[in-house]
Parts: structure tokens; sequence; C-alpha cells
């Protein structure tokens, strides 16, 4: 398994982060501990989990599961509940209980909300980091605006910043390329990816028009429902393509995440060994660029401007440089 700079933090990071929201949710504490076991074997060092995951019900089997194997794992949790000084603080010893550990390496705000405050949350932050509960914070489900925010404050009052964003990216969802990825790549912020295969969608699980099969996730699922709804017929052409490559379509989807510069780890649940070991497949295929366009060009989703268009004559356009990769040398 790659591993991978977490930002600018000197840290480094297994390329496959592992995802636990389905532990002690879709799959028994068992289970658990076999795709847990299964991806350290394999070299994963990086786990994400958060404290509303089965209302707590996850931390706890992981702080049972990671006993003896702490110091193996870059261990990520997230706030739970409200976003004041108080929720913060308290926050943290409910997880270090759970997880039965005295420090996370990584303690992310969860998702932004009205009305939060910027100073109070930053300074809260700080406390958690200088009394060794953590070693990072960083963020989930923030707009690059929010974020530079709230670092140009942890820089005024010599706090620490957010080294790390965790958003949704897949296929369908593409809006991290306008600001956030380009965010990323200029200041060095870790960029983890959740829904990189779009809740089974592009993993190939589900068969355009048809049932889903029993106790599917997408069965339930109101994204998953839509997007086979909306662009069924460049599923199906994506399930094509990686037929033609000799791959499983979730092995292509992760693929062309991993493919951005940046982009630091997807983030990969699951709740059955099986998926497991198919997922871990995906990170030993890198995309040329002609086969990142090639599967680029099947799905209709790039998030649409009108500056996007290359009218005659303009070399320039804002919406391009907003998601330009390359501007910094």
């Amino acid at each position: 398994m790659k591993l991978v700079p977490l930002g600018n933090t000197g840290e480094q990071v297994s390329e496959f982060c592992l995802g636990t929201m389905m532990f002690g949710a879709r799959c028994d504490e068992a289970e658990a501990d076999r795709i847990l076991s299964a991806a350290l074997e394999r070299g994963v060092t990086f786990v994400d989990t958060a404290a509303m995951y089965a209302a707590g019900g996850t931390e706890e089997i992981l702080g049972r599961l990671l006993r003896g194997r702490r110091d193996r794992v870059f261990l990520a949790t997230k706030v739970h509940r409200g976003l004041d000084s108080a929720s913060i603080l308290t926050s943290i010893d409910e997880s270090l209980a759970r997880l039965k550990t005295d420090a996370v390496d990584l303690y992310l705000l969860h998702w932004p909300l009205p009305g939060m405050r910027p100073v109070e949350i930053m300074a809260a932050l700080a406390q958690v980091v200088a009394a060794g509960k953590t070693r990072y914070v960083g963020c989930s489900n923030f707009p690059a605006w929010l974020l530079a925010h709230c670092n140009a404050i942890a820089a005024e009052h010599g706090w620490p910043r957010l080294v790390n964003n965790q958003v949704a990216y897949n296929l369908f969802e593409r809006g991290i390329e306008v600001e956030i990825l380009p965010q990323a790549v200029a200041e060095r912020i870790a960029i983890t990816v959740y829904r990189p295969l779009a809740e089974g969608v592009l993993a190939g699980r589900y068969q355009v028009g048809g049932a889903f099969p029993a106790a599917a996730r997408g069965e339930t699922s109101g994204p998953a429902i839509t997007w086979l709804a909306q662009h069924g017929a460049s599923i199906a052409r994506f399930n094509r393509y990686a037929a033609e490559l000799g791959v499983a379509p979730a092995t292509l989807a992760l693929a062309w995440v991993r493919y951005s510069a940046g982009v630091t780890a997807p983030i990969v649940g699951a709740s059955r060994l099986s998926q497991l070991e198919d997922t871990l497949a995906a990170f030993e295929l890198d995309l040329t660029d002609r086969q990142y366009e090639d599967v680029t060009a099947i799905f209709a989703t790039e998030v649409w401007e009108e500056g996007l268009q290359p009218f005659p004559g303009r070399k320039y356009n804002f919406p391009r440089l907003r998601r330009n990769l390359r501007l910094l040398g």
C-alpha cells in the first residue's frame, strides 16, 4: 500500500483510508474485526470514524478492535453535536472514552452550521491539541472560503490550523473541483474523499432499471436511486469501459478519484470482507491521462458555468482559472 503525505503535517498515511461507518450498523463486530485485520495486513494505516456513527457504537467497536494495535493506525474522528466550545471539548472526551485511547491523531469538525463562531471554534480546537487529546485538527464539508477564514484566524492567534478537509467526491458529485481542490494543492491541505463509489452505484452492484439486491444500501438511498435514474445510460457505458480494461467498476471509480493531484486518500468503507478485497485492488491501478479523460467524458456531470465554453478569440476565463490545479509552480 502506497503511503502519501497528509498535507503539510509531515505525516505519512496510507492512500487507502478505511471508513468505519458500517461497523455496528451493517456489519457486526466479528466481521468488522476481519475487515480491520485484513486492511492492516495489506498496509492500511489510516482509519476514519465519527461519534455519530451507530450512535457511538462504531467508536466503541473500534476501541475494542484496536486494543494492542492502536500504534499501527492514524485515527481520525469527528466532533459530535454542535460547534460551540463546550460541544467540541466534551465530544473529544466522549470519543476518547469509547475509543479507549488517550488521543486521536486527527479531530474533525463534522459539518459547518448556521451561526457558527469561528474564533470560538478554533480556540476550542487549540485547547484540545494543547491538552494532548489530538495531534491535528481538520474539518469536513467546509467550503474553501470557510476553511481559509478559519485558518486565517488560527494564524492570527498562533493556534493549530485545519490540515484536512473531508468531502464527497465521485463522478456525480464534482463540485470540489471548482475551489476546494485548487485550494488544497496551493495550501497543501489534505483532502480525504467520502462516497467515492457513490453509495455503490459506481461499484457495479446495481443494475440500471433492475431491482436492488436484498438488503442493499442503495434500496433506501435517495442519492443512489436518483443517480441511477438520471445517469443510467452513462453508468452502463462506464461498466462496459471497466470491462474493456479488465477491471471491476469499483476499481475504475476509485482510480478516477485517485488521479486528481488534490486528493490525498479516498475513504472506502466495507460491510463485508469481500467488499474490502475488491476495493483494495483499485490502489494498484493508475489511470493514464487518456483513460482519465475517457472516463470523465462518459458522464455529463462537470459543474457547468457559462464561461467554461471555449469562446472564439478568448484565451482565458474565470471559471477555468478557478479549477486549474497547475497555476502555481
